[in-house]
């Protein structure tokens, strides 16, 4: 006798997804990519500060990370990829608070001062440490060193325009070279950084800011008593 209908076993239903689930798991899978990107750069740059050129492999950042070190590959296509993009990110956060602090400096006195200040902080914090060691593995790196060298650039042209800021009202200042002057700011800053970590003492570039705002103070001085070129006689 055959059973009745009713107690006939019903097919498992299957699942539909509801409307709009889908475009929510690719925004979820979107945010949680860019999350581990992001991890990625982070820990690179840790990698970076705290064990070198040398110790920042691939899998040594991705242990920082706490993921696979084939993401490592997946989202920047190589380990030199990924130190370059943590190199911009330091780069991008430093030149943004460099933009601001040199923004409300008033001739150069107060530019040497907010130089010195920012100094400190990229002493405290290791920035600078992230380029040195990019810089220390060029040599061994091919392609490596052109990148940083276009990455240099936005360095240089940003210290020339706050180099041309700070001497907007100085007849002096339309007799210095601003491309030179600031070509020698930013291989003097990374070199005296460099020394200055390497020594492990502060006190040599303490004394050459001060001397810098003693200069610059009479450089002020100076301007004072110099006629504009641009005025008629």
């Amino acid at each position: 006798m055959n059973r009745s209908s009713n107690s006939r076993k019903r097919p498992k239903e299957t699942a539909v997804a509801r409307p709009g689930t889908a475009s929510r798991l690719s925004s979820d899978q979107a945010t949680s990519s860019a999350a581990t990107r992001q991890a990625l750069v982070e820990a690179a740059i840790g990698a970076l500060r705290d064990e070198g050129f040398a110790g920042a492999s691939a899998r040594s950042i991705a242990a920082r990370a706490g993921c696979n070190q084939g993401l490592v590959f997946y989202h920047f296509g190589s380990v030199v990829g990924l130190l370059l993009a943590a190199l911009d990110e330091v780069s991008e956060l430093r030149l943004a608070r460099y933009s601001t602090a040199v923004g409300g400096a008033r001739g150069p006195s107060e530019l040497v001062r907010v130089a010195a200040d920012i100094f400190r902080e990229d002493l405290d914090a290791g920035y600078v440490t992230v380029l040195a060691e990019l810089i220390a593995g060029a040599s061994s790196t091919p392609g490596l060193g052109a990148e940083l060298a276009k990455r240099l650039a936005p360095w240089t042209a940003f210290a020339e325009q706050a180099i041309r800021d700070a001497l907007v009202d100085s007849p002096l200042g339309t007799l210095l070279s601003g491309p030179t002057i600031a070509h020698a700011i930013v291989a003097l800053y990374l070199g005296l950084d460099m020394l200055t970590q390497l020594e492990a003492d502060r006190r040599p570039a303490e004394s050459l800011f001060a001397e810098a705002q003693r200069l610059a103070a009479l450089f002020e001085v100076l301007s004072a008593t110099v006629p504009d070129p641009k005025e008629k006689p």
